[in-house]
C-alpha cells in the first residue's frame, strides 16, 4: 500500500506548440503543470517525474465507494 497514488501525464493542447506535463491524482485532479513547454511527450514526462519525485506528494482523493450489487447481502 506505499504506493504513490498519483501520476505524470502530458497533455497538448491546440494553442500549445508542445507538450507540458501535469501531476494527477486518480481522482483526475491536477496538483501541479508545467508552465515550460516541451519539444516531446518523453522530456514533458522525465521533467514531471523528476519535479514528482521532489514533490514526493500522496495522493489525497478520495475515491467513491462502489459496491457492486452481486455482493451486497442478500
Amino acid at each position: 500500500m506505499g504506493e504513490t497514488a498519483v501520476d505524470v501525464v502530458a497533455i497538448s493542447t491546440p494553442q500549445d506548440a508542445g507538450w507540458r506535463w501535469r501531476i494527477v491524482n486518480y481522482a483526475g485532479e491536477v496538483i501541479e503543470e508545467s508552465h515550460s513547454l516541451f519539444s516531446s511527450i518523453r522530456s514533458a514526462v522525465a521533467e514531471g517525474a523528476q519535479r514528482l519525485h521532489e514533490m514526493n506528494v500522496a495522493d489525497v482523493s478520495r475515491p467513491t465507494p462502489h459496491r457492486s450489487p452481486y455482493l451486497r447481502g442478500r
